[in-house]
């Protein structure tokens, strides 16, 4: 089975076809097509590193839910001060399932 090395959001995932994951958000409407250059493209010993993509090497996914991540907690405190904040926040996220690797 093919893989590829994809980066988005600050962040490098390996995919393969068919392979569902969740990312930072995206600009991209339900049910469309989003495409990403690939850092790295291989099957087995045929493997084509890229500085920084490789040519012609492209990822085709369909763009599945847009949600708000479960809420995390960030918690600052000084000892000894009587200084302590607590904050939430939800991260925004797009779910890709890949349909598609050329190159």
């Amino acid at each position: 089975m093919a893989y590829a090395v994809i980066k988005t959001g600050g962040k490098q995932y390996r995919v393969e076809k068919g392979t569902r994951f969740d990312v930072e958000k995206l600009d991209a409407e339900v049910d469309t097509e989003v495409k990403f250059d690939a850092l790295m493209v291989g099957e087995g010993e045929a493997l084509k590193v890229g500085t920084p993509t490789v040519d012609g090497a492209s990822v085709t996914a369909k763009v599945v839910n847009q949600y708000r991540d479960k809420k995390g907690i960030a918690f600052k405190f000084k000892r000894r001060k009587g200084y302590h904040k607590t904050k939430g926040y939800r991260r925004a996220l797009t779910t890709l399932e890949v349909t598609s690797i050329a190159g």
